[in-house]
């Protein structure tokens, strides 16, 4: 089902056929991230500016946090986007997540002070199973699920495995922040355009262990470890620089990433919604690239139709510090799977 609407472009006006509306529920929509991604959403920034969306946006159900939502949806009217067709305020998964194309699992819960990282996945296994559970009970047929709340591998995880209905391949978790954060790295190393650096992609968890696989890497064509010529570098301040980035924003702003994050959100799923693109994804690993086989890890992805993907295998990570590299996150993603397995479907 579409319709057509029109705007003037150099002096022309230019019909466009429009698609029916498409379901996009955000959690923790009142939050920084959220707050920042759905003005982008709305103006057609992540689905495209033919693509009609209807936004349901959850939040936790305590009044301060609602009365946020209801404020941000008052900007959102203000904006008067033609994208926006209506919206969905609600603290009710079921309501919330009710034939939802896309949901964007933005909202998890914080560490705290003194806060073990076992009770921290705990904490948010609950949020995530419950997600998860309601999701594939009541989402659309063709529904696709991105987490970004962290810890996002894991996260993403707990939810697939309580989904009977939706596969595992429709569950991604968010590691386009890293991948965003290596590329503007190595461009502002090599002192050259961002577009210059291609083939840069994020394996394993989305943490500090993350690798950025330099080893691949091209700038303006030519292997990045060859443009940089500084494997120290490479091998050192550069992958603790894109490892350590979303700390060292706290330090200096005394807040988290927030429009970055939004920013890398709109790119994965842009990204997933465009055949043909490749990009890092956490998927599940299927012991791709020596991970282990139960693990949502990053990695590159060609998108094939609309929020479906392959996995690329034939990338070259046999030299011994990828190995290295790729060893470590493992080993911290399989350990997180330990810490969580009896919340696992």
């Amino acid at each position: 089902m579409s319709f057509a609407r029109g705007l003037w472009l150099s002096g022309a006006f230019v019909s466009i056929a429009m698609k029916a509306p498409i379901r996009v529920a955000v959690t923790g929509a009142a939050g920084q991230i959220g707050y920042s991604l759905l003005f982008r959403i709305a103006s057609g920034q992540m689905f495209g500016p033919d693509q009609p969306v209807i936004l349901q946006l959850i939040e936790i159900p305590v009044e301060k946090a609602m009365k946020a939502l209801e404020g941000v949806a008052m900007e959102l009217d203000d904006c008067a986007f033609p994208l926006l067709k209506d919206m969905v305020l609600t603290d009710n998964g079921e309501t919330g997540f009710k034939d939802a194309n896309w949901s964007l699992l933005v909202g998890a819960r914080p560490r705290g002070p003194g806060m073990e990282r076992a009770d921290l996945l705990k904490g948010n296994g609950v949020i995530f199973t419950a997600q998860g559970e309601v999701i594939d009970r009541v989402a659309a047929e063709d529904a696709r699920v991105a987490v970004v709340g962290n810890p996002a591998n894991t996260n993403v995880m707990i939810a697939a495995s309580k989904a009977k209905r939706l596969t595992a391949d429709r569950f991604t978790a968010m590691v386009r922040l890293d991948q965003n954060r290596a590329q503007a790295q190595l461009a502002k190393k090599a002192g050259v355009d961002l577009t210059a650096v291609k083939d840069i992609f994020i394996y394993g968890n989305h943490s500090p262990s993350m690798y950025p696989a330099f080893a691949h890497a091209t700038i303006d064509g030519k292997p990045a470890a060859e443009v940089i010529n500084d494997q120290a570098y490479l091998e050192g301040d550069f992958c603790s620089t894109v490892g350590k980035r979303g700390a060292a924003i706290i330090a200096a702003r005394g807040l988290s990433s927030a429009a970055s994050a939004a920013n890398a959100l709109v790119d994965h799923v842009r990204d997933l919604s465009t055949p043909g693109a490749i990009h890092s994804v956490a998927v599940k690993s299927e012991g791709r690239y020596g991970f282990g086989p139960n693990v949502w890890a990053g990695m590159p992805v060609r998108t094939t139709t609309p929020g479906s993907y392959e996995v690329i295998t034939d990338y070259d990570l046999s030299d011994a510090f990828s190995q290295q590299k790729i060893a470590a996150t493992n080993a911290e993603l399989v350990g997180e799977r330990e810490m969580v397995a009896d919340m696992l479907g």
